[in-house]
């Protein structure tokens, strides 16, 4: 064989293997694996996730000191604190509740915004992602990647604040049956049911500011820039949503029903606004989540 002829016979092979690779299956299952796992690793990622961690070992130290005091307002008391505050004292389960309410309104969702935010950027800035790109996967398939790796820190991190909050409320506190907000009384198995369907809920709550984060983060090669719009956008969209002469648009801004999650701890559930806001959070990802493939698939990758 000549040596033309072993060359074109070793392109043609590494074209079938290329191709056989994007058909592969399995080579999606794998990005998706190595998106995840790479997130999940940089030290960036496990500070956020320590700080979510620290913030129920806070309220219930604090819950804990104020009870000593004897300074407690009893089941009526906690004004101004946490939605279930109150009832930390008598049953350590209720700081999962308390927890989840307190981060998700700020600390959750802007540690999602600096996931999102930097997924494509900071691939951008620091040079990697047109190594990415030559990969067999194309870039519809590393968009999808990386909005997956994003959605599993979602869901990485609240499991992370319910897990904290568990573990401090039951060494801190009394633990039994739970009263709903209902009146009616549940067994702690259900009680601990319940609180995983909630920390589930509130991670699927930041699905659509996850889409929008992502978006932002193809619009630019900075991941700065990228994380701090997302950030921004996060904020002004908690304040507009505080602005009662702005009531019209409350109901489409994506965070108006995440404490929609207290309608689960109802018996019998209360399920109408919570899936109002899952349709919400469904909406924002299609839209943004198509406005991200659109700008990502035309980017001119250069660096």
């Amino acid at each position: 064989m000549s040596q033309a002829e072993m060359s074109h016979a070793e392109m043609s092979s590494a074209e079938t293997t290329r191709v056989g690779a994007v058909r592969n299956p399995l080579w999606t299952f794998g990005i998706l694996r190595s998106e995840l796992t790479t997130t999940l690793r940089r030290w960036r990622t496990l500070a956020l996730l320590g700080v979510l961690a620290a913030v129920p070992v806070l309220i219930g130290i604090a819950v804990r000191i104020e009870t000593a005091d004897g300074s407690s307002a009893g089941p009526g008391g906690g004004e101004g604190g946490p939605a279930f505050l109150s009832q930390v004292t008598n049953n350590g389960l209720f700081l999962v509740f308390a927890s989840l309410a307190a981060t998700l309104p700020v600390f959750l969702p802007m540690a999602v915004g600096v996931i999102a935010g930097d997924a494509v950027a900071g691939e951008a800035n620091a040079g990697t992602l047109r190594y990415l790109l030559v990969a067999p996967a194309g870039r519809t398939r590393l968009l999808l990647a990386k909005y997956a790796a994003t959605l599993g820190f979602c869901l990485v991190a609240t499991l992370v604040v319910a897990a904290s909050a568990l573990a401090v409320g039951a060494l801190l506190f009394p633990v039994g049956e739970v009263t709903t907000i209902s009146g009616t009384t549940i067994g702690f198995g259900e009680g601990l049911l319940r609180a995983g369907l909630v920390a589930v809920f509130v991670a699927a709550s930041l699905t659509g500011f996850a889409a929008l984060g992502l978006f932002v983060s193809t619009l630019t090669n900075s991941g700065i820039a990228a994380m701090a719009a997302t950030v921004g956008v996060l904020i002004t969209v908690q304040i507009v949503d505080t602005i009662p002469q702005l009531s019209g648009v409350h109901p489409y801004l994506f965070p108006h029903y995440w404490l929609s999650f207290a309608d689960l701890l109802r018996d019998p559930v209360y399920w109408d606004e919570a899936l109002k806001n899952l349709g919400l959070q469904a909406l924002y990802a299609a839209v943004f989540g198509s406005a991200a493939w659109a700008r990502f698939t035309a980017k001119d990758i250069t660096a």
